[in-house]
């Protein structure tokens, strides 16, 4: 029974997410790996209203930022999926995994 891997890697930083997944793509085509992907979803934007002190009266504005998000599926390769999971990134990297086991029907 096939295990797909899904990676969902987000950051405000475009280019270095970017690098990041070109980096997964070139190592899985190296060691042959099935891999989805990557997919990027659109930049989703935030605001964060920025007081001057703790009583929220008064405001500097909002502080705006974009968070980049791509997903990528490994398909049956446990190991490979695991040291890709597992890898350091750096801090404005983040990436979580979701494990799927999928049955094949027979005829």
């Amino acid at each position: 029974m096939p295990f797909v891997t899904r990676l969902t890697l987000q950051s405000g930083d475009g280019e270095l997410l970017d690098s990041i997944v070109t980096d997964i793509k070139d190592r899985a085509e190296r060691k042959g790996v099935q891999l989805k992907g990557p997919h990027p979803k659109p930049p989703s934007r935030h605001g964060v209203p920025q007081y001057k002190d703790l009583s929220a009266t008064e405001s500097f504005g909002t502080w705006d930022y974009t968070v980049y998000t791509r997903d990528i599926e490994i398909i049956d390769h446990n190991e490979f999926a695991r040291t890709v999971a597992e890898q350091e990134y750096p801090d404005r990297i983040y990436i979580t995994a979701d494990i799927e086991q999928y049955n094949q029907t027979s005829d």
